[in-house]
């Protein structure tokens, strides 16, 4: 997540959403007074310690909302990008299995693996988007503007230009290693992940081939 109290905007960084691009290039726009917190690449904290022990980046937006102040939380953009949620937790799959080839030689075994076998309920990875996005009652989105993975790059130009800064060709990082995720799935599968995630489906517009 990043707050920045230079350009008055909040980054909810959404996991598997091409978050580490998007805060490469937001960077270059921060100034001495604002805030990241990060844990991969780049190791940064925000100075409020309940938030700082969670140590990682994936923040809830209603979480940050007590220590930014309602004033800055209603005046600052608050963005957040996010992906088909078929898509995503292909992603998901390859990237907690990559550094061997268990997903590339039993993709849809390991796919069981997470969604019924041994689901890891409480990695932020794993959670559903609009977990990080939404407020206590768990439908209402607290983003003034949500960017698609799916047109990423014309979604991070309309962002900044909502924002007010330069926008840049955003960089390929930290991508996982796998095909089309139309070719992962069979229909108990699709099935799994619809239920699973059915809150990212109907809040962000998804369905199985792609936004609606």
């Amino acid at each position: 997540m990043i707050i920045s109290h230079r350009r008055r905007f909040v980054f909810a960084a959404v996991p598997k959403t091409g978050t580490h691009a998007v805060r490469q290039a937001l960077r270059e726009q921060l100034g001495e007074e604002d805030l990241e917190q990060v844990g991969l690449f780049v190791d940064k904290r925000f100075p409020w310690a309940d938030l700082a022990a969670i140590r990682h980046g994936h923040l809830a937006l209603r979480q940050v909302r007590p220590y930014l102040g309602e004033a800055a939380f209603g005046g600052y953009l608050k963005f957040a990008f996010v992906r088909n949620p078929f898509d995503r937790f292909v992603s998901y799959c390859a990237f907690m299995l990559r550094g061997g080839d268990l997903f590339q030689q039993r993709p849809k075994e390991m796919m069981r693996h997470f969604l019924f076998r041994d689901p890891p309920e409480h990695h932020v990875l794993f959670q559903p988007q609009a977990s990080l996005l939404v407020d206590e009652d768990g439908e209402t989105l607290l983003t003034d503007m949500i960017g698609r993975v799916e047109e990423m790059q014309a979604s991070y130009e309309a962002i900044c230009a909502r924002i007010g800064i330069p926008a840049r060709r955003l960089d390929r990082v930290n991508a996982s290693q796998h095909g089309d995720y139309r070719r992962y799935y069979d229909p108990a599968l699709v099935d799994a992940v619809a239920a699973r995630y059915r809150r990212d489906l109907d809040l962000f517009g998804y369905d199985f081939e792609g936004p609606r």
